[in-house]
């Protein structure tokens, strides 16, 4: 006989169900069926413990109502509610006529689990039924759901087509599940036939859709559907912002913030303000940073890790590396992001030792450190030139975080024996790696080379890199080139560009990015579309004159891999995107104040030379955070100390 534990309340208001009982005794007898399916049903409605409902399972199954469907669907909703979805699976199969509700139920559990396959096994099983079970709003909406998670597009299709047989395509509730299907696999067309068929749109639908077009990058057709809103929500909004900036749309991220805020009727989000935050970091948009960072202040539910890290970002990307640690200082809620976004800003300024401090503060607080975190260290080392320090990082990865390395773990430690001019070492370590080295480790390696002038192993990872990238290693004949150029094997300059030319291998447009007045101006390598470039050509010309004759700059066209005359390759490397930045930034900014630029690419030889000069005979610290690291320029003298 079942022995009960003792159950509050109920026990003393049914006494007969749950009397204990012993092998000399009965069961107690209640007057009918229908007392017990009450009693029982009132029971499973008030929070049990799993080992109550498994006795109140018992005494169903004792008194035969295992295919009772109020009961079963009881029992059913119980065990989900604890997570326990085998004993649920269990009572629904032993029910002989589930009921809608029941399916349903079952169903949606799957779906929650994002168990794709049984939901849809259980969905078939309930169409091949005979007894008139039919699929309403919900079941699909469950189903869809349930499909979404997993990559089975061909699911929704049969779906779809099931939604319209059984007269469910005009339900809100099923379309917008449909248009989220359609939109999460990425067809596109499919979920517009959708989205303009739908009698009634509501919220959902409109930020569904919109969704879809920002994750596939599809942005014009979201500015599209977004302008056509009848209402935007925060989400929307979310949704727009984050969209482009996962394109790389940073400054259409700040105009439609901007837009946002303007609008007045949507306040900004965490999440908003930590996709605007990345873009200010990106185009290093120092004052709608701050601005964004006044807002935060006055409002103490922003005041999160998440919003910390970001800023901290911003700040460092902006080139306040003390702003940053202001930030990180005065932040009382950090994890794992917070102080890896401070250990890679000091990196990226290469303050390695100071970073390593800051690594240190967190193993001692006892936050465990991720991959990233590792990357950081690693980073700032390579940048301070601690090459012990470094190997020593990287040796504990797996033995004490039990963190793997990975291939940006490698091209780091290349990178750090390769800048100390340990080249055979370095070569020594790509041969030793347990993964296959990739274009990024050939580079590091190809760019110490160039540092310390070793044309024989450079000349060896060009060969390597040809064959192995055809077409992606425009970099690595830039560096080889100028490695040549350094030592004046002008023959060997010609036969790279010509090799060059022979492969139709396109260098990256250089671009450059610098704020005035809250204003992200931005610039190409012969920008010709700048509102006011006849204004900064003049200025520019003028500025490098000068530079010239005050501050000892003399051009270097070791850069310009075309088949130029002299003076055409002097103009070519005269017009650098950078150069027409900071000519910007002399017209437009008070004497004194620091102009700040930002660069995707490497900043080269000549504008890293012209930079210094213009540094000290203007009297302006000069700060370019080019793809690796931040230059800053003080009279005359670079942080990185001519080493990049």
């Amino acid at each position: 006989m079942f022995k009960f534990q003792s159950f509050p309340r109920t026990a003393t208001v049914f006494p007969a169900l749950f009397k204990r009982t012993n092998h000399h005794q009965s069961l107690p007898q209640l007057q009918n069926a229908t007392t017990i399916v009450e009693t029982l049903t009132l029971l499973l409605k008030q929070r049990q413990k799993l080992s109550q409902i498994s006795q109140i399972h018992a005494r169903i199954t004792t008194h035969g109502l295992s295919s009772n469907t109020s009961l079963v669907f009881a029992i059913v909703r119980c065990y989900i509610s604890e997570k326990n979805l085998s004993f649920a699976r269990t009572s629904f199969d032993r029910c002989l006529y589930p009921s809608l509700l029941l399916w349903n139920v079952i169903i949606q559990a799957y779906s929650k689990k994002q168990n794709c396959q049984e939901s849809f096994n259980l969905f078939r099983q309930m169409l091949a039924l005979e007894d008139g079970s039919r699929p309403d709003k919900y079941t699909f909406t469950f189903v869809i759901t349930s499909c979404s998670q997993q990559n089975t597009p061909i699911y929704g299709d049969i779906i779809h087509a099931l939604v319209i047989k059984f007269g469910c395509e005009s339900d809100t509730f099923v379309c917008n599940s449909l248009l989220n299907l359609y939109s999460v696999f990425g067809k596109m067309e499919e979920a517009r036939i959708v989205f303009e068929e739908m009698p009634q749109k509501d919220v959902v639908t409109w930020t569904s859709f919109l969704s879809g077009y920002t994750k596939h990058g599809k942005m014009d057709r979201a500015v599209e559907l977004f302008n056509k809103m009848p209402e935007r929500t925060e989400v929307s909004w979310t949704v727009m912002i984050s969209g482009f900036v996962g394109m790389g749309m940073y400054t259409d991220a700040i105009h439609y913030f901007n837009c946002m805020l303007s609008d007045d009727t949507v306040k900004p989000n965490e999440a908003i303000l930590v996709c605007v935050l990345s873009a200010c970091a990106y185009l290093g948009a120092l004052d709608q940073g701050k601005w964004i960072r006044s807002y935060v202040e006055n409002i103490e539910t922003l005041k999160s890790a998440n919003i910390s890290t970001a800023l901290i970002d911003m700040y460092a990307k902006c080139g306040k590396i003390d702003c940053a640690r202001s930030i990180f200082n005065g932040s009382s809620k950090r994890d794992v992001f917070t102080w890896t976004s401070m250990i890679s800003a000091l990196s990226m300024h290469g303050l390695g030792e100071d970073a390593l401090r800051v690594f240190s503060q967190m193993s001692n607080e006892g936050i465990k450190p991720d991959d990233i975190t590792l990357l950081g260290v690693l980073n700032g080392c390579s940048h301070s030139g601690l090459v012990e320090e470094g190997c020593s990082v990287f040796d504990k990865m797996e033995s004490i975080w039990g963190i793997s390395p990975m291939i940006q773990h490698y091209g780091c430690m290349v990178d750090l024996l390769g800048r100390a001019g340990q080249l055979e070492r370095a070569l020594e370590f790509v041969r030793r790696m347990p993964i296959e080295p990739d274009i990024v480790i050939w580079r590091a390696l190809l760019s110490s080379c160039r540092i310390h002038r070793n044309v024989k192993l450079g000349e060896q990872i060009i060969d390597y890199i040809s064959q192995s990238d055809p077409c992606g290693q425009g970099g690595g004949y830039v560096l080889l080139s100028n490695l040549y150029a350094s030592l004046g094997r002008w023959d060997k300059v010609d036969g790279v560009r010509k090799q060059m030319n022979d492969k139709n291998i396109e260098l990256r447009t250089g671009c450059s990015w610098i704020e005035v007045n809250g204003i992200v101006h931005k610039f190409v390598s012969a920008d010709k579309l700048h509102p006011r470039i006849t204004e900064i050509h003049q200025k520019l010309n003028q500025v490098l004159k000068k530079a010239r004759t005050e501050g000892g700059y003399i051009t270097n066209t070791n850069p310009v891999l075309f088949d130029l005359s002299n003076e055409e390759k002097e103009q070519a490397v005269s017009w650098h995107s950078e150069k027409l930045a900071v000519a910007f930034g002399l017209l437009s900014t008070h004497s004194g104040t620091p102009i700040m630029i930002v660069k995707n690419l490497r900043i080269c030889d000549d504008c890293h030379s012209a930079m210094k000069a213009i540094s000290r005979v203007f009297s302006r610290e000069i700060i370019v955070r080019d793809r690796s690291r931040f230059h800053s320029f003080r009279e005359g003298i670079c942080s990185c100390k001519d080493y990049w």
